[in-house]
């Protein structure tokens, strides 16, 4: 999975245009087809990233588990 950084700029615009919407109390933001099309490529590459970085998370997690665990087993014949 590539590690380079990610243009955020597109989500950073969505949440400015939101805000200034507020701001003057519009009741709607409008976006042109260009616009969606970048910010749902920028929103993809992101959960994307998210998504490899958490499995990789899990994965040392699980390595770490694996080889901290110690399993011992005693046997005896008991008392025959």
């Amino acid at each position: 999975m590539s590690t380079d950084p990610i243009n955020t700029m597109p989500i950073q615009q969505l949440i400015q245009m939101v805000k200034a919407a507020e701001q003057s109390k519009a009741r709607e933001i409008r976006l042109d087809i260009n616009q969606a099309k970048i910010l749902a490529l920028t929103l993809g590459e992101v959960m994307a990233r998210l998504h490899g970085d958490l499995e990789k998370i899990i994965d040392s997690k699980l390595e770490k588990l694996n080889e901290d665990q110690i399993i011992e087993v005693n046997m005896d014949s008991g008392a025959w």
